[in-house]
């Protein structure tokens, strides 16, 4: 069974899944364009990984948890700020999404699509279109 381990910035809160058995979804990553999640991350979209639930494992530390609707929760470290996790039984079911670049091999999830695109900003829809620099460049 393989693992995949993530945490937060500061390491205070980790977690992992576990490989998924054959009765369970296999994970699912998308960005998120939606003003919940924009506005939750302070980001123009956010990446998420829906796992099945009992895959995932709390490993170190407790969030935070800050309930975002009256359906859905999100779990942030208490130290640090960052935001992790999602759940959502109305809408997802048995899953948990996390959020993508907190594991700490984010490349193992590669986005599949984007979703809630009606919500996007704007430049977000020609965002792909943009200069690109390796480093942060000199304006």
């Amino acid at each position: 069974m393989s693992r995949a381990e993530g945490g937060c910035h500061c390491g205070a809160v980790r977690f992992a899944v576990d490989s998924a058995r054959d009765t369970e979804p296999s994970p699912r990553t998308a960005l998120c364009h939606c003003a919940d999640c924009r506005r939750c991350a302070g980001a123009p979209a956010v990446g998420w990984t829906a796992v099945a639930s009992s895959t995932f494992t709390v490993l170190q530390g407790t969030p935070a948890v800050y309930r975002s609707s009256e359906l859905a929760e999100r779990s942030f470290c208490p130290q640090c700020g960052t935001g992790l996790f999602y759940i959502n039984e109305t809408v997802l079911p048995g899953l948990v999404d996390i959020q993508t670049a907190t594991f700490d091999d984010p490349d193992a999830f590669p986005a599949m699509a984007h979703i809630q695109m009606a919500d996007a900003i704007g430049w977000m829809k020609t965002a792909h279109e943009l200069p690109k620099f390796d480093r942060f460049p000199q304006f």
